[in-house]
């Protein structure tokens, strides 16, 4: 049997060559995150991904970029129990915000004894002999920096739920759950015990100002602020912040839209979450009302 001849070989491999690299070229692989998530929504818009699995696999990728300092429940904001009080004047608060799990602290937040699971506080109405530091479990510690796909891995190897974070000094910072991670990929979670989110998206505040969830759809917040904002690009008021300000919201940002102020107070990697907003002037309304009470005590 006769070997190709060294020719043909030459001209063969050649060939493969030209067609390989051809091929590289228009079918290349993504050599970074920003060409892969390029790659993922080229697949969706040729229907080869529905929005929910685009969504799903973004929010794999950014949560190996985020830390728990990025989604923790602020210090401030944490729902604890005080083993310096009496059960009696903290288990209303545990009914009230209908958490299943507590951080367990005696007078100080940075002095946390672990974790309190809410179904363990059912022995208090019929044990004489309650004792809830026996009921407290170990606490996971975790630091500010702690990459949330490490921290994932974590809470399903060691069975935890809820982790509190610590800053670079050791005090308290705020807590995590695994819910928090979880809803950076699937979105959000609700059980038939969240409070409606219709009930309380527009909540005035003392000062004047308000707490409007981004979620809040614009014909909805149009009729509480008397304003006319466009739907035209968003159906949501978050939304349209996002497309005003050209980028994902992130806490701080802040824009001025028909006589209105927005600050983002919540975000998370993938949308605004909740906005302060301020009107800039007093309706014409108020104006002349203020006006006409003003004449009228002059008059009197």
């Amino acid at each position: 049997m006769q070997d190709p001849s060294p020719s043909r070989t030459s001209t063969q491999t050649r060939h493969r060559t030209v067609l390989e690299r051809l091929s590289a070229f228009i079918f290349r692989e993504p050599e970074n995150r920003a060409e892969l998530l390029a790659a993922l929504q080229d697949a969706h818009e040729r229907n080869l991904l529905d929005a929910d699995a685009l969504s799903m696999m973004e929010g794999v990728l950014q949560v190996s970029e985020l830390r728990a300092l990025d989604l923790m429940v602020p210090r401030s904001q944490m729902h604890v129990i005080d083993l310096g009080e009496p059960p009696k004047s903290w288990i209303p608060r545990v009914i009230e915000t209908a958490h299943s799990r507590f951080p367990v602290i005696e007078g100080n937040r940075d002095q946390v004894l672990g974790v309190l699971l809410a179904k363990d506080l059912l022995r208090y109405y019929h044990d004489e002999n309650f004792d809830v530091r026996a009921l407290v479990r170990p606490a996971l510690f975790v630091p500010e920096t702690k990459p949330l796909n490490v921290l994932l891995r974590e809470f399903r190897a060691n069975r935890n739920h809820l982790a509190i974070v610590i800053d670079e000094y050791g005090g308290v910072a705020g807590l995590i759950t695994i819910e928090d991670v979880l809803e950076q990929i699937v979105g959000d979670i609700d059980d038939e015990f969240d409070h409606d989110e219709r009930a309380d998206r527009i909540v005035a505040e003392p000062d004047g100002r308000y707490r409007v969830k981004a979620l809040t759809e614009i014909a909805e917040f149009n009729a509480a602020f008397a304003t006319r904002l466009s739907d035209a690009a968003a159906n949501t008021i978050g939304g349209l912040i996002t497309e005003h300000l050209g980028h994902v919201p992130k806490r701080g940002d802040a824009i001025e839209l028909d006589d209105l102020r927005f600050e983002v107070l919540r975000a998370d990697a993938r949308r605004a979450l909740l906005l302060q907003v301020t009107r800039l002037h007093r309706p014409a309304a108020e104006e002349f009302a203020a006006a006409d009470a003003e004449v009228r005590h002059q008059a009197a």
